[in-house]
């Protein structure tokens, strides 16, 4: 069974679901806002214990009136359909795909303000909630790091993401999976740093001559186990492609191929 999760007065829940792993930590975080109704961020995966939690949180709190996902990747979305059907009428709203509202930075659904938050995926946003809450989804976890996805711009426009959900001065995260963060400023600090310090370790490496895969991430993520590899191989190219936009990337050097054969967490 998943856990159960209460930040502050109990107006917002996470239910854990039981999808433990190297990407998903001890699972993935189903929030639930409010109620009279409540709204759901991220349904998680189909499992019939989590669909049934979910179901008897919602219940208590008077009915769904809403759907959010903060991203598509299935350990956060693959539970919509099942949730939707038991739940007829409550509408969807998510980045892209199939959803009867299209997220767009600002837009207002229901007690959830979307923030877009590109960089784990182009289809990513984090909620604004009253009481200083942000549910920040993949985004920002609550231990360990994101890989970034290198579409286009996707590094820098995260960047720029992170420190614009640091502006907003939040006092607490809930994120898509590990524990609440009761010091939103400093966790927000922690991501940025630890990006700019991966850049710096990997110019570093890139000043020493080392041009291939398998070098850069043996310089620039010596410190990450052998089953986030594949993570950190897609987030090094990510970092070369923000080094190559900004005319700072030299020649000659292996790119990783896009995309690789991993789980989309």
């Amino acid at each position: 069974m998943g856990s159960y999760l209460e930040v502050g007065s109990g107006d917002l829940v996470g239910l854990r679901a039981d999808n433990p792993g190297p990407f998903t930590l001890g699972g993935t975080n189903t929030w639930i806002v409010g109620r009279g109704p409540a709204w759901l961020v991220d349904p998680g995966p189909a499992l019939e214990a989590h669909l049934e939690a979910i179901q008897a949180e919602v219940d208590r709190r008077g009915g769904l009136g809403g759907i959010a996902l903060t991203h598509d990747h299935h350990d956060h979305s693959e539970a919509l359909p099942a949730v939707r059907a038991r739940n007829p009428g409550a509408p969807a709203a998510a980045g892209r795909g199939e959803a009867d509202v299209r997220l767009q930075d600002g837009l207002r659904f229901g007690p959830l303000q979307a923030v877009a938050v590109p960089g784990h995926a182009p289809d990513h946003f984090a909620f604004v909630v009253d009481g200083g809450v942000v549910l920040t989804g993949d985004a920002v976890l609550g231990e360990g790091s994101v890989f970034i996805a290198p579409d286009p711009g996707a590094l820098a426009s995260y960047l720029a993401a992170l420190e614009r959900l640091r502006s907003l001065r939040p006092e607490v995260l809930a994120p898509g999976h590990g524990p609440v963060v009761f010091d939103a400023q400093a966790k927000l600090t922690e991501y940025i740093e630890h990006r700019r310090e991966r850049e710096q370790r990997l110019l570093v490496a890139l000043a020493e001559g080392r041009r291939s895969v398998q070098d850069l991430l043996d310089a620039a993520w010596s410190d990450a186990p052998a089953i986030l590899r594949p993570a950190a191989t897609v987030t090094l190219a990510a970092h070369l492609d923000k080094l190559d936009d900004e005319g700072r990337l030299p020649p000659g050097v292996e790119r990783p191929h896009w995309p690789v054969d991993w789980p989309q967490v």
